[in-house]
């Protein structure tokens, strides 16, 4: 019998079949600890989806079961097709995107944009079979991917930091410094700090843990009303399942398949460049590929499909996954391990009244600043590439659009680098995302039509 310091017992020989630990140099034991330590770092999109898909409208208690169902869903996905240690749940960059830039931006009704994440995701599914997607992936330089992530960064903090009462409208200059005799406000900046320290001395959960302890400053002053229970059954799925399949508007309507081309043109980017970093990180890439990213992409669009039918916004493999990596996890049973403990973690519903705008700030601030470290890989000396990128960063917090930051790098970067004599390096697929990007804008009543 083997011990499990080789990688299996007698009793995990199924698990050593199913996900290769002995192949991979990994252990049973080790992939637990990797699962748990990923579920604790990003367990917080449990409360804070609901919150911000709740100022979109929606239900907080149905959004909170379809967060953990469609986690549920993305890490067996992942566990078993890819058999990779990355979990897979509803994105922070597409929930602020629909929320704050869709819905309160756009004026979509909630029940409308929905039907678009929903259609966005039967297409996205369709593409990534026929390996599409892939295909597009590869013809992004590397630069605006980059960029496309530290501006989605900087985005949810200005979000974090506007909830959580750091800054607040001005009519003089737009924006400006919150007031510090706001008691709520002294909430955001002690989970900060807490997220910050133990973030600095390295411990696992960090986030989950601020988050935690914030909730806890905020119940016992008093500023934080305590909920009625700590456990219960998992909210009803109803107020929110199949009404974007219920809510399918006109194929003819133009507001519609703006959020559709919106929704797919983030999606192909957001699970990309994260699962192409996590697999550097855990020594999978060969030849500078990534094995088996078909079957990741599938299960990524899989579980959109899912989360969109529950009502939940687009889903992403998750840059938390790096804690679980860090600790040794290797294989799909660290993926599968956090799909469990999702499934536990829907018997504490009744904990969303707790989580409020001050609680998940912290949370938003500090993922920003995970997000931005993408802007050290850009080659800013080159000022070709540096401009798109700076557009692409700066357009997103500044138009608060999402949206925007991405045309403003795809309109850009083919001009420039022909301009530059580098016609050869840009991919005829990024001219035709600029006139996509063009028609979308277009749609969207920015370029004028007459």
């Amino acid at each position: 019998m083997q011990n499990l310091s080789n990688g299996a017992t007698s009793n995990g020989s199924y698990l050593d079949r199913t996900f290769h630990l002995s192949e991979q140099n990994t252990t049973v034991g080790r992939e637990l600890l990797a699962g748990l330590t990923t579920f604790v770092s990003m367990a917080y999109i449990l409360f804070v989806n609901p919150i911000i898909l709740g100022a979109a409208g929606m239900d907080k208690g149905a959004v909170f079961t379809a967060t953990a169902l469609s986690a549920i869903i993305g890490c067996l996905l992942m566990a078993f097709l890819a058999n990779y240690p990355i979990a897979i749940a509803p994105g922070l960059g597409d929930n602020a995107f629909f929320t704050f830039s869709v819905v309160l931006g756009m004026g979509i009704p909630w029940e409308k944009a929905m039907a678009g994440v929903f259609v966005a995701s039967v297409l996205f599914t369709i593409l990534s079979f026929l390996k599409v997607r892939e295909i597009v992936i590869d013809a992004i330089p590397k630069d605006l991917k980059l960029a496309m992530a530290a501006g989605i960064g900087i985005f949810i903090a200005f979000v974090g930091m506007q909830g959580g009462g750091l800054i607040v409208a001005d009519k003089s200059s737009l924006v400006a410094i919150g007031s510090f005799t706001v008691p709520t406000t002294w909430l955001t900046i002690f989970g900060i700090f807490v997220i910050a320290i133990l973030m600095a001395k390295k411990v696992p959960g960090s986030i989950f843990i601020g988050l935690v302890a914030t909730a806890v400053l905020g119940l016992a002053t008093g500023l934080i009303k305590a909920p009625s229970s700590i456990i219960s059954l998992a909210p009803s799925l109803k107020p929110t399942f199949g009404v974007g399949v219920e809510h399918l508007p006109s194929i003819a309507d133009p507001q519609m398949w703006a959020v559709v081309l919106i929704f797919l043109l983030v999606a192909f980017f957001d699970t990309a460049g994260t699962l192409i970093g996590l697999a550097q990180q855990a020594g999978i890439m060969k030849n500078n590929k990534m094995p088996r990213i078909g079957r990741a992409l599938m299960a990524d669009s899989i579980s959109m499909l899912a989360g969109s039918v529950m009502g939940t916004t687009p889903t992403a493999a998750y840059v938390e996954s790096s804690a679980g990596i860090a600790v040794g996890g290797r294989t799909g049973l660290t993926s599968l391990t956090t799909g469990i403990l999702f499934a536990f973690s829907m018997l504490f519903s009744p904990l969303l009244t707790v989580v409020t705008d001050q609680v998940t700030a912290p949370a938003l601030i500090v993922v920003g600043v995970l997000m931005v470290s993408a802007l050290s890989e850009i080659h800013w000396n080159q000022f070709e590439i540096a401009l798109p990128a700076f557009l692409t960063v700066i357009g997103m917090p500044l138009t608060y659009n999402i949206s925007y930051g991405i045309a403003f790098g795809f309109l850009t970067y083919p001009i420039l680098m022909t301009v530059a004599g580098r016609r050869k390096e840009v991919n005829y697929i990024m001219w035709i995302m600029l006139f996509v990007f063009v028609l979308l804008l277009y749609v969207l009543n920015v370029i004028p039509k007459s």
